[in-house]
């Protein structure tokens, strides 16, 4: 039995306490949280668990095996420093940390002490993604042309990050997951509107080989709320709208062709318009998945798709756009 510590019961650790409960094999057994009416809540939702507003006391406790981190990306690499080097392995939230000097020394870490790492894309576990990621793999679309994706709301305003970090981790892990590579170069514009210093809204692009491009746009000042990727292949072409209660993913079969006129210039184009299909997804919850896959990788399971050098890659990418951003929008190599 894998016992969890849990240090931060805001926004995203009751889910997480609800979910290592309940997986098979782990137990949550110590809560922590630096706002003791936030405590209290815990202890009221979870009579059997212990709390603590001290995160040394969590930590140094010999019964965690785990320690799982849901704090503010600033605090993410001294709580998980701290952490591998008494012991314990580590399950953090996204982004995995603010730098990559700070990703890779947890790593290299984790390797040393026999330790492991995952970051909580949790997106990577959802049915859709999983779906997409076949889809690609097969073929099924064919050459990927494009990659466009959308997430955009009206708030919630982060105090310590700007949109990129706060909403572009979801989209720049599924997009490294699903296409299977990585971008050699990001350009990075936006803007931020409440003298704040952080930018709320932003458009990344993102270049890969075989004339491969990305495009992704975080918004927190949008109308509406809208999670939108589509794909375009060289067969067909996908739209996943996460927003729909049913059929998320709809395969287009639609596409165009140019051929080019024998000893002449002029190009011949041609539209393809076929039908539209809904593929079944799975509807699991995808944090079950994800404490499920943490506990499996602490029993000697495969390597995940999100542990720490996949964390390190999305930190990578996000501080690249951010040196773009600085800079008015000029490409950043990878």
């Amino acid at each position: 039995m894998i016992h969890i510590g849990v240090i931060g019961f805001g926004y995203w650790g009751p889910n997480l306490v609800r979910n290592f409960s309940s997986a098979d094999g782990s137990e949550v057994v110590f809560i922590c949280d630096s706002n003791p009416q936030t405590l209290k809540k815990a202890s009221k939702r979870h009579p059997g668990i212990k709390t603590t507003t001290n995160h040394k006391e969590l930590i140094k406790d010999p019964s965690v095996d785990a320690v799982v981190i849901a704090t503010p990306v600033f605090t993410h690499h001294a709580l998980a420093k701290m952490a591998l080097k008494a012991g314990k392995n580590v399950f953090i939230e996204k982004p995995f940390t603010y730098t990559i000097q700070e990703a890779e020394e947890l790593i290299e870490l984790a390797a040393k002490k026999n330790l492991k790492i995952m970051v909580d894309h949790t997106f990577l576990y959802t049915g859709s993604v999983r779906r997409i990621k076949q889809l690609v793999d097969d073929k099924v679309l064919g050459d990927i042309y494009y990659y466009d994706s959308i997430r955009v709301n009206l708030g919630l305003f982060q105090h310590d990050v700007n949109v990129v970090w706060d909403l572009a981790p979801h989209d720049i892990s599924i997009m490294l997951y699903v296409l299977g590579e990585k971008p050699h170069a990001v350009i990075a514009t936006g803007a931020e509107h409440f003298s704040r210093g952080l930018e709320d809204v932003a458009y990344l692009t993102f270049y890969f080989s075989n004339n491969l491009l990305a495009h992704i746009s975080v918004n927190w000042l949008s109308p509406i709320k809208i999670r939108t990727t589509l794909i375009g292949g060289q067969k067909k072409m996908m739209v996943w709208n996460d927003l729909e209660p049913d059929e998320k993913i709809k395969i287009y079969d639609k596409g165009v062709q140019v051929k080019t006129k024998e000893g002449k210039y002029n190009l011949l184009v041609s539209y393809r318009s076929g039908d539209m299909w809904a593929p079944k997804i799975d509807h699991t919850e995808a944090l079950k998945l994800t404490a499920d896959s943490f506990v499996s990788y602490l029993n000697g399971g495969g390597r995940v798709v999100n542990d720490g050098t996949a964390g390190l890659e999305v930190v990578r990418i996000l501080e690249a756009s951010t040196a773009s951003l600085k800079n008015n929008g000029n490409m950043v190599y990878l």
